[in-house]
């Protein structure tokens, strides 16, 4: 930080560990729009992300939401702590031989202080993710002396049940929660009944956000990676092209135009033999057209596409096949494209009260001396 800010309150660092009750619930998001929140503050922040759920491909096998949220943040190297292994298969079959206790001595090492305000630590995808190591994420509150705000994605009003659970296991270490993805016609519920009983249960609620098609979008290049598929065109920058919807095109050219028009920023799967599909799918707010069977299209389509820009991938899958890993692609979307940055800023500034997480932690804005 500048040497002209000076702390109003006290200065020694805080710890806050952002959990889920279940995984891909928008924990890396939570993380990210804080970190843009406090910094705007002029706070000095600090991430970590002890245990890896999302190993890179790369050389230095980095996590890849630790490298998308450190360069988006531009966190210098001493303000990003290493993660210290991924939660695959081999990491958990070698555990299970011969557990290695070790790792909460290391875990304790990285989580230590090294005078920023606050360390932004992400936890592991559930309450009971990572107890075969030591590290559930109570395990890891304690050790590092960390706050916890829980992040729960809204599906109905029984989410108070499983936030209760929560503070039933957590304790004193809760200090409050983010309710997100919620669909609009259930806001009024989640912001006057859910909200009003969990505060009377002395749990916080920071946070309310609404569920956003940019939030629950995938890149065209996250498919191709998904999908191992072959990109048939060249249409550029498909790490900017967002799909927000699945169509499915099975029936005749006439029905299926109609069913196109219904939808928005859409992925068409369909046969490669369905040239009356495929064209009828460039017609509408196609994205991103997947031909299934590995069969090639044809040169007036290829030329409508290259037109249009649109990118159609070929498969060695059928439909089915096809359609469910995309709708596992969309159940666990990430974070890692700069369109979801401004969306989380955008969502954390106006439904996230950043005021009343930093008084709950003792923090206070810097001022300029």
């Amino acid at each position: 930080m500048p040497q002209s800010s000076s702390r109003i309150s006290d200065r020694s660092a805080k710890h806050l560990l952002i959990g889920s009750i279940e995984a891909y619930s928008g924990k890396s998001a939570t993380v990210l729009g804080l970190a843009l929140q406090m910094r705007a503050q002029g706070l000095d922040i600090a991430y970590a992300k002890p245990i890896g759920t999302c190993p890179s491909e790369g050389v230095d096998q980095l996590d890849e939401d630790v490298r998308f949220i450190s360069h988006t943040l531009g966190l210098s190297a001493e303000r990003v702590r290493p993660t210290l292994f991924s939660l695959d298969e081999a990491t958990i079959q070698q555990q299970l031989s011969k557990e290695k206790l070790v790792y909460r001595q290391e875990v304790e090492s990285v989580l230590a202080s090294q005078g920023e305000d606050i360390l932004l630590i992400e936890g592991p995808g559930n309450l009971a993710e990572g107890t075969l190591f030591g590290l559930s994420l109570l395990d890891m509150a304690e050790m590092s002396q960390a706050s916890v705000v829980l992040v729960a994605r809204y599906q109905s009003a029984l989410i108070v049940d499983q936030l209760l659970a929560a503070k039933q296991k957590l304790g004193d270490q809760l200090l409050g929660v983010v309710i997100n993805d919620v669909p609009a016609a259930l806001m009024e519920t989640a912001l006057n009944p859910v909200k009003a009983c969990l505060e009377r249960h002395d749990i916080r609620v920071f946070g309310i956000l609404p569920r956003t098609a940019i939030m629950r979008s995938v890149s065209v290049e996250a498919l191709v990676h998904h999908l191992q598929a072959e990109i048939l065109n060249s249409p550029g920058r498909i790490d900017q092209m967002m799909v927000e919807e699945i169509s499915i095109g099975a029936m005749n050219a006439n029905s299926a135009l109609r069913y196109f028009n219904q939808a928005h920023n859409m992925v068409v799967v369909t046969g490669g033999d369905r040239f009356d599909i495929q064209m009828a799918a460039l017609e509408s707010s196609t994205q991103c057209l997947v031909l299934t069977g590995r069969l090639s299209p044809r040169k007036d389509v290829l030329d409508r596409a290259r037109d249009l820009e649109v990118p159609i991938l070929s498969v060695d899958l059928d439909t089915l096949t096809t359609v469910e890993i995309i709708d596992q692609a969309f159940d666990q979307v990430r974070l890692h494209e700069p369109i979801k940055v401004e969306c989380i800023g955008y969502l954390m500034e106006q439904h996230f009260d950043t005021q009343r997480l930093m008084d709950a932690l003792g923090l206070s804005p810097a001022v300029t001396a």
